[in-house]
């Protein structure tokens, strides 16, 4: 069983900071990709930062603000946020792509992040 355990969501003033996290357990494929989406209300779902063995990307609304590292011994993936915005209020979607024979995609359950003062 595959699964993405999300965790480090919450309410937070603008100009505040957290760390999302996501723990991969149970996938028996190579991982060659790791990141999170996000996704408001009425919004589309968008990509806000990556990571591979060839470097990280990010989305222009986040560089600079944002940074994703991962731990591969723990198949683990984080995303600091520094910053925050009330723009940056949406769900957060952990992801890890896999490759074996066939591609492989799997999604964490999300965690809200909300930015109000």
């Amino acid at each position: 069983q595959v699964q993405l355990v999300e965790s480090g969501g919450g309410l937070v003033q603008p100009g505040g900071s957290l760390r999302l996290s996501c723990a991969a357990s149970g996938i028996r494929f190579s991982i060659s990709a790791m990141g999170w989406y996000r996704q408001a209300p009425g919004k589309q779902r968008e990509l806000v930062a990556s990571i591979t063995s060839g470097g990280t990307n990010y989305a222009d609304s986040v560089l600079g603000r944002f940074t994703i590292s991962r731990d591969n011994a723990k198949s683990t993936v984080y995303l600091q946020m520094n910053s925050l915005k009330p723009e940056d209020t949406a769900v957060y979607y952990c992801y890890v792509a896999a490759m074996g024979v066939l591609k492989y995609n799997y999604w964490g359950q999300g965690t809200q992040v909300t930015v109000s003062s």
